[in-house]
């Protein structure tokens, strides 16, 4: 059975929706606990792939958050030995700065909440996302939670925008993707990023219970897409 690590930056932010993708295809994972200490693995082998997950962090704060450079250094060494990879969110942030890409506060201001995106013509022949409706949005909106934003780097294909985040998502070569929306997430996911982050909705003028009351919304739609993007991604490792 293939392993996959998942590189983990707040207890509240978990594979989600993502998990049930890797038990259907039959994959095994290794939560690497970065928020509680856990060293970085120095390489990728013995790993089939690699999943990084969101968080507070900032991926420009190297100097409070140095374990930044052995991720990025761990996703570098996923994507040159032609290993799956995704990032979500904080996660796409380093998977976009570990191919070089500039990652900086997005002046557009931060998107917490329930944001439309659409997907690019691109993304009509990308494997994650071929037949999905180009617009994510009303009861299939995705979550957010971010304020930074990322270029698209060189060599990748852009997948989605939203209003205020040109970059959303896109794919590097055949085995890398990165995520800024969650499409991961659960009831019980937001109310734990709500609980956790209660002083920045305050700051944002965002209320828990808005947050959570849209979930009942969008989330039983948004769903079917999760689990058709992310089961997509977890298929072909199994064997690997």
């Amino acid at each position: 059975m293939a392993k996959i690590y998942v590189l983990q930056h707040h207890p509240a932010e978990n594979l989600g929706n993502i998990a049930a993708a890797l038990e259907s295809a039959a994959l095994a994972w290794q939560y690497v606990r970065v928020h509680d200490g856990h060293p970085v693995p120095k390489d990728i082998k013995g790993a089939g792939g690699l999943i990084v997950m969101g968080g507070p962090m900032s991926v420009y704060r190297t100097d409070r958050y140095p374990q930044v450079a052995d991720e990025i250094h761990l996703v570098q060494e996923a994507i040159n030995s032609r290993r799956p990879v995704i990032g979500v969110c904080l996660g796409a942030q380093i998977v976009a700065a570990a191919l070089g890409a500039k990652v900086e506060r997005n002046p557009a201001g931060k998107e917490i909440g329930w944001f439309p995106v659409r997907l690019s013509d691109a993304a009509r022949d990308d494997r994650l996302f071929h037949d999905i409706a180009p617009d994510l949005r009303g009861d299939r909106m995705p979550f957010h939670w971010h304020g930074d934003h990322f270029e698209l780097p060189r060599g990748a294909v852009p997948l989605a925008s939203s209003e205020r985040t040109p970059c959303q998502a896109f794919r590097y070569g055949d085995m890398t993707w990165a995520l800024q929306f969650h499409l991961e997430v659960t009831r019980a996911g937001i109310e734990n990023m709500a609980n956790a982050f209660a002083r920045e909705l305050e700051h944002e003028k965002i209320t828990p219970a808005s947050l959570i009351e849209s979930a009942d919304v969008h989330l039983q739609n948004l769903e079917q897409v999760s689990t058709q993007v992310f089961g997509r991604w977890a298929s072909p490792i199994q064997g690997t």
